[in-house]
């Protein structure tokens, strides 16, 4: 029996009321010896300090607020509360802890909360953990719950790795590591929820809500809750960030499946695969990889979209009916890990600020080998997270690289280094006199091994001539154009589309793509930018917050905010009716376009009016945008399709949605869930035009990273088995023409030198070894994939 259940009843009803029963607390709790730690590690990993919820006391029940599930208390075949989350018809289905006052954690500064739950269900269940404070600050983290018996879920809420966090105006993804999810600071059998956004401080001394819950389930899912506690932390390893990385770039610290001992074992590896690589299609398949077997419709020479039998398609060169599979990130940019060494500004290259290609995007970026003698350690912390890192001036030297900018972690520039790089060059050096050549060759086999009917977005340019597996071409649109807010700019500020410059930067953008593609039938298409901030669906101000923001802006040195001005103008004519109609005391068109104050008004029907004028703004806005690109396209690349902004569902907001219809060729959609919930894509109907996935993924840990990513699995052949299950949803869907699966190898387990993100998401691991599941449910799918499509069901 768990220690919990050993604690008064009067405990548990007091605490569900929001009063605290901590026992006295360990004083060798924190920072201790190894030796202490590993004595007292497991005693001190059971030490309860306070019981929320148990499942046989009906007071705890009390508590319990229910959306979209059900709960029942069971003793078999599994003794606890069980929760059936109605998933399948409901995006998002919950069970909520709330007290009947909120929780006082505020004495108690080194503790966990921990979760018996078992899962007696039929398939694995990612699991939501939502805690909220009185201030409106919420920590989310993640977990994938197996199916089987019960174990012991955990969650840190102060000391150890909590106790500093970074933290910016935007989000608290990383932790000071610059990692998305640490090591585990302390060893045991239990399992720790994975980190994912918000607050990670929360207001101890007002916690208003636990929430457990699943989002887009394509099934209904169950687990079974027998309490949940606040447990003492255990002594703090406090080496937990030292020597997590080896040579090869794989977890130091760990055995798993697939891990890499020896130069030995690698070549063995490779040479184990190449046997198995023909360069042939894993199933019939036209020249391009279209649907040989199936009708044949009109061939242009170029991939274009067409209806067959009610359901949009990609129609290859030669006329066969052809589904876009494949996966992005084909390429070493985003294979470079930050070392912790940097070095001075003035012995580094300038940065061409005329570039079309982010920093993130490019190459490893090598600093010149002048600049390696001042070279100096920049974060202490991160040099030690490796076992090994070579010199400059040895062979594995040539796959340092260095970034001159960063989208989040501790530092905001510095040396980076790429162990896939490596792996790469010590795979095959030996058998071919350009490793980087034989790579692409490996390559492209594995992809019509695979099934993968094409290479996905930022595929490395270097593809592009290759003849075999049609690709997806990308560019982004970068350069001195002024810019606006939308309030909560993920990846960066927004572009002032109506100022010249943005166009100039646009043609000059595709420009460069055109010279890249050279016309050739091999391209599907091109994405333009992606997971653009148009907005996000919380609330009013964060929908039209491009509007709210460059309302209050001068009209004078801010184009989009002159446009929005003449169309307020055409709308109302005098300032007087505007006035009227929003609530408003402005005294001039004049003071209109110098900067207003956009708050809505107290008046509900004015309110109304003034977001529907803000909301045609928004329209707007997209309209120019999508508009200008899609000039570009016409000028530059006129016989490729022209496929959007790849769209993230945090980030489009209708108005923008639908302006882009006019103009794209293919709808695009980066959709991070289970699968496509037919309760979140109606509108899909209202648009009818060809849609594609850009990115999804799902990972797991048994892979050695400490993140599976932001779909979570229970272990490779759960997450193989997703795979397959997300892929049914855009295969029956009559408007997806394909889904590309974000990324072809794994995060490097320190973070991706750009964010951090340190996620088990490749169809690769980092010594370029595939996921036998994940291989073998492509396969399979893929076989059989156009005779389920476009069968007469």
């Amino acid at each position: 029996m768990n220690a919990s259940k050993t604690l008064l009843f009067s405990a548990i009803v007091s605490a569900l009321a929001g009063c605290s029963t901590s026992e006295t607390k360990d004083p060798t709790s924190g920072f201790a010896d190894t030796q202490v730690q590993q004595n007292q590690q497991g005693e001190q990993a059971e030490k309860t300090l306070e019981t929320l919820f148990v499942a046989s006391d009906e007071e705890s029940l009390k508590n319990i607020k229910y959306t979209n599930a059900t709960g029942t208390v069971t003793e078999s075949p599994a003794s606890g509360l069980t929760v059936v989350f109605h998933g399948k018809e409901n995006i998002n289905s919950a069970v909520d802890f709330v007290p009947q006052k909120p929780w006082d954690w505020s004495d108690l500064d080194n503790f966990n909360i921990a979760f018996d739950i078992g899962n007696q269900g039929e398939h694995s269940v990612q699991l939501f953990l939502n805690i909220s404070d009185t201030n409106g600050d919420t920590y989310t983290r993640s977990v994938s719950v197996p199916v089987g018996p019960q174990r012991t879920y955990y969650a840190k809420m102060a000391g150890h790795d909590l106790a500093k966090s970074i933290s910016d105006d935007k989000n608290e993804f990383n932790f000071t590591s610059g990692l998305r999810s640490n090591p585990d600071t302390w060893t045991s059998e239990d399992t720790q929820f994975i980190s994912l956004w918000g607050k990670k401080n929360l207001k101890l001394s007002g916690i208003s809500k636990i929430s457990l819950s699943v989002q887009n389930n394509l099934f209904d899912k169950q687990i079974t809750i027998n309490d949940i506690r606040l447990r003492q932390n255990p002594p703090m390893d406090t080496l937990y960030l030292t020597g997590v990385v080896d040579k090869f770039g794989q977890n130091a610290k760990r055995e798993f499946d697939g891990k890499v001992h020896s130069l030995t074992e690698l070549k063995d590896a490779r040479d184990k695969e190449l046997q198995t690589l023909d360069g042939k299609w894993n199933a019939t398949r036209s020249k391009w990889g279209g649907w040989l077997e199936g009708p044949k419709l009109e061939a242009t020479g170029n991939f274009r979209t067409a209806k067959y039998n009610g359901k949009w398609s990609l129609v290859d060169p030669d006329g066969y009916l052809y589904f876009a599979t494949g996966i992005d990130i084909i390429r070493l940019a985003n294979s470079s890990t930050m070392t912790g060494y940097d070095f001075p500004p003035e012995v580094l290259e300038k940065a061409d600020n005329a570039d079309v290609t982010p920093s993130d995007s490019q190459g490893l970026n090598r600093v010149d080998d002048s600049a390696v003698p001042a070279r100096f350690v920049a974060s202490e912390l991160r040099k030690d997270l490796f076992t090994w890192l070579p010199s400059y001036d040895e062979p594995m030297g040539k796959h340092y690289g260095y970034r001159t900018g960063v989208h989040s972690g501790p530092l905001k520039q510095g040396e980076t280094y790429s162990f896939y790089s490596a792996n790469l060059d010590r795979k095959y050096s030996e058998i071919s006199n350009d490793y980087m050549q034989k790579w692409q060759d490996v390559t492209l086999d594995r992809m019509r091994n695979w099934g993968f009917t094409s290479l996905g977005n930022w595929t490395d340019p270097a593809y592009y001539d290759n003849q075999q597996v049609p690709f997806f071409a990308n560019g982004w649109i970068i350069g001195d154009f002024k810019t606006v807010s939308s309030g909560d700019d993920f990846w960066g500020n927004m572009p002032d589309v109506f100022d010249p410059k943005f166009k100039a930067r646009a043609m000059h953008t595709v420009s460069v793509i055109a010279d890249e593609v050279k016309n050739t039938p091999w391209c599907v298409g091109v994405f333009i930018d992606n997971e653009k901030s148009f907005g996000r669906s919380e609330t009013p101000q964060s929908r039209y917050g491009i509007v709210f923001n460059t309302l209050k802006r001068d009209g004078s040195k801010v184009p989009t905010k002159a446009a929005f001005t003449k169309l307020a103008k055409d709308k109302y004519t005098t300032i007087e009716a505007l006035n009227a109609a929003w609530g408003k005391n402005i005294a001039s068109w004049s003071d209109f376009d110098q900067g207003i104050d956009s708050v809505l008004a107290t008046n509900k029907a004015q309110e109304k009016q003034q977001l529907a004028d803000y909301s045609e703004m928004l329209y707007a806005y997209a309209d120019k945008y999508f508009s200008t690109v899609d000039a570009a396209m016409q000028t530059y690349l006129p016989n490729h399709l022209y496929l959007g902004s790849r769209f993230a569902d945090w980030g489009m907001p209708m108005e923008v949605a639908k302006a882009a219809t006019q103009y794209v060729d293919v709808m695009s959609y980066n959709i991070y869930k289970e699968g496509l919930h037919p309760k979140g894509w109606g509108f899909l109907d209202d648009f009818d035009m060809p849609s594609i996935v850009g990115e999804f993924h799902i990972g797991a840990t048994d892979s050695g990273l400490f993140h599976p990513g932001l779909v979570h699995a229970a272990n490779q052949q759960d997450r193989a088995d997703m795979y397959q299950d997300y892929m049914g949803t855009i295969i029956d869907n009559p408007y997806f023409i394909g889904a590309h699966w974000f990324q072809y190898m794994d995060s490097p387990i320190t973070g991706r030198a750009y964010d951090g993100e340190n996620y088990n998401v490749g169809f690769v691991n980092v010594t370029d070894t595939p996921y036998k599941p994940m291989v073998n449910a492509a396969k399979n799918l893929h076989k059989d994939m156009y005779e389920r499509r476009f069968s007469e069901k």
